[in-house]
C-alpha cells in the first residue's frame, strides 16, 4: 500500500534536519503553518476548541476575560467606524464577541486573516450570520502575518476606519515574538489598536494541566496529524509534552524505527527519535511590558485573578 506523504513537511523535515541532544536525534518542525495544511488538520483544530475537556480547562481563560472587558476595551478604542483584524482567525468565535458589541452603533469592516482558506471559510460564514455590514474577502485573507503589507493598503484607503487587530488564542506565543511584533507594527497607523490574548509565566508549573494535555484525545488528534501527514502510523509515535527553552514543547517519540518516502527520497526514523511539532512561549508579566514597550506607545495588560493569562491591549500614538 503507497501511503501518502505531506510534500510541504516533508521538504520542511529535509531542508531543517535533526540535532542531537546527548544521543538523540531531535527533528524541530515546530510550525504552526504546518498544523492547518489540510481541511482535516483545521477541522481537528475546531473539534478540540470544542471539546468538553478542553473548554473546562483552558476555554475560559481568554473567554471570561473578553466577556469581562470588552466593554472596556472597546471604550478605550473609542468611536468611530472601524476595521476589526483579525488574525488567525480560527472560525471567527472570538470575533463574534466584539461584533456583537459594535454592530449597531459602528459600521465594521470585518478582514479575518488565516493560512487555513479551510478556517477563513468558516469565520466568514460564522460573521456573516451576525449581520455585520462588510466582510472583507480577497486573496490574502488566506496568508500569513508577513503579508500584512498586501492587506492594510486595502483597509486605509478609505481614511474614516481606525484599526482594531485581534491577536488571540495564544498565537504569539507560537511565534518568534519580535519577528512577528514587528510585522504586525510595520503594518499600523497611529491610533491603531492591537488586542493580544496570551498566556503567562506566573512562576508556576501546574502539573495537572500537563497532565490533562498529554491525556487529551482531542489534543493529541491535532497534533498527532503532523507525523501522521508523513506517513508515520499511529503505532510507531507516542505523545509527549516538556518544558524546555523557557517553552512548553509539543513532542512526538518514535516508537519504532521507520522510512518515509517521497519523490525517490527516504528519510529514516530510528527508535527514540524526536519530531518536535510545536511549541509554546509564555513570558512573564514584566517579560510582556518590557517586549511590548518596544514595538507600542501604550500597553495595558488585563490580568486572569491567578496571573496565567492576559489581555494586552496596544495602541500606536505616532507615525512609523
Amino acid at each position: 500500500m503507497v501511503v501518502k506523504v505531506n510534500d510541504l513537511i516533508f521538504k520542511e523535515l529535509i531542508k531543517r534536519g535533526y540535532s542531537l541532544r546527548g544521543k538523540t536525534r531531535v527533528w524541530n518542525i515546530a510550525d504552526s503553518k504546518l498544523w492547518y495544511l489540510t481541511p482535516e488538520q483545521a477541522q481537528s483544530y475546531l473539534d478540540m476548541l470544542d471539546s468538553e475537556s478542553y473548554k473546562s480547562e483552558f476555554g475560559p481563560k481568554e473567554m471570561t476575560l473578553i466577556g469581562k472587558n470588552v466593554d472596556e476595551i472597546l471604550e478605550i478604542v473609542g468611536e468611530g467606524n472601524i476595521n476589526l483584524i483579525d488574525l488567525g482567525c480560527g472560525d471567527g468565535r472570538k470575533a463574534v464577541i466584539f461584533i456583537d458589541k459594535l454592530k449597531d452603533r459602528e459600521k465594521v469592516r470585518y478582514c479575518p486573516i488565516d493560512i487555513s482558506g479551510y478556517l477563513v471559510s468558516k469565520a466568514i460564514e460564522r460573521v456573516s450570520k451576525v449581520g455585520i455590514g462588510e466582510v472583507l474577502k480577497f486573496k490574502w485573507n488566506i496568508s500569513d502575518f508577513e503579508n500584512l503589507e498586501n492587506v492594510m493598503p486595502l483597509l486605509n484607503r478609505r481614511g474614516d476606519k481606525k484599526n482594531l487587530f485581534l491577536l488571540l488564542g495564544n498565537t504569539m506565543g507560537n511565534f518568534e515574538l519580535h519577528e512577528l511584533l514587528y510585522q504586525i507594527r510595520d503594518s499600523m497607523k497611529s491610533g491603531d489598536y492591537l488586542l493580544i490574548g496570551n498566556g503567562v509565566d506566573n512562576g508556576m508549573v501546574d502539573e495537572d494541566v500537563v497532565a490533562f494535555l498529554k491525556g487529551s484525545k482531542s489534543f493529541y488528534n491535532f497534533f498527532a496529524k503532523v507525523p501522521l501527514e508523513l506517513g508515520l502510523k499511529e503505532k510507531d509515535i507516542k505523545f509527549d509534552i516538556r518544558f524546555q527553552n523557557s517553552r512548553i514543547e509539543y513532542v512526538f517519540i518514535l516508537e519504532n524505527d521507520a522510512e518515509i518516502f517521497l519523490h525517490e527520497r527516504k528519510l529514516r526514523f530510528d527508535k527514540g527519535d524526536q519530531i518536535i511539532v510545536g511549541y509554546t512561549y509564555h513570558y512573564t508579566k514584566e517579560e510582556l511590558e518590557k517586549y511590548l514597550g518596544i514595538y507600542f506607545d501604550d500597553v495595558n495588560l488585563i490580568m486572569a485573578e491567578n496571573g496565567s493569562y492576559t489581555l494586552a491591549l496596544c495602541k500606536v500614538n505616532g507615525k512609523k
